[in-house]
């Protein structure tokens, strides 16, 4: 079978398109195809499909194709041009490549397949490209799930930050908390970040929103309040944020009094930060005979750990009424413990009772966001650097927005 045959059968090149000629370098190692099409055949307009005759031909270009042999694989090809009386001069579909790209469709499903699984880095010397190059690829995948998914409002949204750099630069996610996917990414993590999620769509539509999880961060709540219809008995202030202050109140006190015990030449808090901050079932089996030692000794950072493993029992409670009753109890505990970090978080939650208690009606944590967040990390790993906010918000839609990143084949079977 001679070489333009082998590859008309290879690239899956149908009527009009003909194989032309192919060229193998070895020293460069790669393959070179050409195609061109029948003569006088008529072409359909992109815009309304009107059958016309060829206007005039772009300039030859070349598209990335699937190796052969281990070889570099190019598809060349002057693109036919219609003059379209109701929209004007157009380039012609082609059934190997969509507009604008530098990649035949069966590269690009490779490559998304190769960057879903490697790194950006690894990926780049798997497929022989660029690293400009990997990241158009992502954009181009990105840009096609987002155009081609359904606009909705999810009912049930999770609100969070993540940090995306050491010199304190966040970013704000939008999670859908039933499907587990990144809805929306904003710079920083001010009010106007979250502005603009909700601004994308109308007020009957954000009416549909059911219940918002997020952490106490004034901005986000200001934003919610603003744009979401009765978002007061929406918001349900996430129970692991508010179990985060109280570690935090626990870990203050710890400070203080290993401050004391220090002064007086004792070490008995030393390296026992961590200890504190575990949930009673969840301590490592190798620490709990220090721990229990140190439980035993009446501390005030005992107590303190005391207090905070109580306001767990809260959430597990199967009433709101009963939530309230234990909330009441726990209240009047942590406010007269004389533990002034423990006393100031328990005023701080009592404040803000309210959608805490919310959590009784929609039963909604921030738990999605904050596996998002674990998965967002491993991204920017897997990135191995961010050249622009705009690259990281590609990398998290690529790997968490739950998108149909592949584009549709055409005459090429795949």
């Amino acid at each position: 079978m001679r070489d333009v045959e082998l590859y008309q059968q290879l690239l899956g090149v149908a009527s009009p398109w003909t194989v032309s000629r192919v060229e193998l370098s070895m020293e460069s190692e790669r393959v070179d195809v050409w195609v061109q099409h029948a003569p006088d055949e008529h072409w359909p307009c992109p815009e309304c499909g009107t059958l016309l005759s060829v206007y005039d031909h772009s300039e030859e270009r070349e598209w990335r194709h699937l190796d052969s042999c281990q070889f570099k694989t190019f598809l060349h090809a002057r693109p036919p041009r219609i003059e379209c009386p109701m929209h004007g001069t157009r380039q012609v579909k082609l059934p190997w490549a969509e507009p604008r790209s530098r990649f035949t469709l069966l590269f690009e499903r490779l490559a998304i397949d190769v960057l879903k699984e490697a790194t950006v880095l690894g990926a780049t010397r798997i497929l022989r490209i660029s690293w400009d190059e990997a990241w158009h690829l992502m954009q181009r995948a990105v840009e096609r799930g987002l155009r081609t998914k359904e606009k909705r409002v999810p009912t049930r949204l999770g609100v969070d930050e993540k940090a995306i750099s050491k010199w304190a630069r966040y970013v704000t996610l939008v999670c859908d908390v039933d499907a587990s996917t990144v809805e929306y990414v904003a710079e920083d993590r001010r009010m106007e970040s979250l502005d603009g999620y909700f601004r994308s769509f109308s007020r009957a539509e954000l009416d549909g929103i059911r219940a918002i999880a997020m952490d106490m961060w004034p901005p986000y709540i200001s934003s919610t309040l603003k744009h979401l219809p009765g978002a007061r008995d929406k918001i349900v202030f996430d129970p692991y944020h508010i179990m985060s202050y109280m570690n935090k109140a626990v870990d203050d006190v710890r400070k203080r009094e290993h401050r004391e015990y220090r002064a007086r030449g004792d070490e008995t808090l030393a390296r026992s930060r961590y200890l504190w901050l575990y949930a009673q079932e969840k301590l490592p089996q190798k620490h709990q005979e220090r721990f229990e030692q140190l439980r035993a000794m009446n501390l005030k950072t005992g107590r303190a750990w005391a207090i905070k493993e109580s306001l767990w029992e809260f959430w597990k409670k199967p009433t709101r009424e009963e939530a309230i009753a234990h909330w009441k109890s726990w209240y009047r505990w942590a406010t007269h413990s004389r533990l002034k970090p423990v006393i100031k978080t328990a005023k701080n939650i009592q404040q803000k009772l309210h959608n805490v208690l919310t959590y009784f009606v929609h039963r909604i944590t921030n738990a999605v966001a904050e596996g998002l967040n674990s998965k967002i990390q491993t991204v920017k790993k897997a990135a191995c650097g961010f050249r622009s906010f705009e690259n990281f918000k590609t990398a998290i839609f690529f790997r968490c927005g739950g998108l149909q990143l592949y584009p549709v084949t055409h005459a090429i079977p795949g």
